[in-house]
């Protein structure tokens, strides 16, 4: 269940808090420098009975990211009726990516799509992401992986790409980068953000050298379990509050 369609009534109420949200989460990833120019994706579905999602208006900056420069298209990657927008400002392999998700996994209402340098290094690696951090047995037998086909243009890689990922909410794209998503923005920014600090986290402790500790299969269980408490809701939103203080005093035109 979306859970802004619960608190705002008028499908134009939803969907402008749909579009503060998810032009928070850009300025969010240009607060913690895990751009890529203006590459890379950050979706969020808009509640409603028409099937369509919000991404970003190529050309336009993360750190710079507005409400009003967001673009809702319908799942063929049409330009809705009303946006100040053309198909040409929307980019081909980020439409191919998030729209594969969207219509496949209708509980992540959320899709964050990053190029970090970590997350990269960790994606070029044989044996992906190790369990050796706090931060990274959150994903423990938990994360998806999906092979590196080239630049995702072809709609025919979206079948796969989903199968890959199957009920995971976060996924490796080899050779590539970084994928989270959740059904609220606070889920998936939580998803992005200990994902990238487990990616980071194993790049400095593969640089330097020394036999790596890995924890027992049974403690690393242990610890995915404990990321799913009662009370991960209350402190999945609390970590966004925080977050959003964050952009809040410098950048609250993400708002507009």
């Amino acid at each position: 269940m979306n859970k802004i369609a619960d608190t705002f009534q008028s499908p134009a109420e939803q969907e402008h808090a749909t579009r503060v949200q998810l032009a928070a989460l850009y300025r969010l990833v240009a607060h913690f420098r895990l751009t890529d120019m203006i590459d890379t994706h950050i979706t969020a579905r808009v509640p409603g009975e028409s099937p369509s999602f919000l991404i970003n208006r190529h050309g336009v900056l993360f750190q710079e990211m507005c409400a009003s420069d967001l673009v809702r298209i319908d799942y063929l990657g049409r330009v809705c009726e009303g946006e100040n927008a053309t198909h040409e400002d929307v980019n081909a392999a980020g439409f191919v990516i998030h729209s594969a998700i969207h219509m496949a996994r209708p509980d992540l209402h959320f899709i964050i799509h990053t190029h970090s340098a970590s997350g990269i290094a960790v994606a070029a690696q044989e044996h992906g992401l190790l369990p050796i951090s706090q931060h990274a047995m959150k994903y423990y037998e938990k994360l998806a992986y999906h092979d590196y086909e080239g630049i995702a243009l072809s709609l025919s890689e979206r079948e796969r790409l989903v199968n890959d990922l199957g009920q995971h909410n976060a996924m490796i794209l080899r050779n590539h980068g970084l994928l989270t998503a959740g059904a609220t923005a606070h889920d998936a920014f939580q998803e992005f953000y200990y994902l990238e600090r487990a990616c980071d986290a194993q790049i400095k402790a593969l640089a330097g050298g020394s036999p790596l500790r890995m924890p027992s299969p049974e403690v690393c269980r242990l610890t995915a379990s404990q990321y799913v408490r009662e009370s991960s809701p209350r402190t999945n939103k609390l970590a966004w509050q925080a977050a959003l203080r964050l952009i809040d005093k410098d950048m609250p035109d993400y708002r507009s």
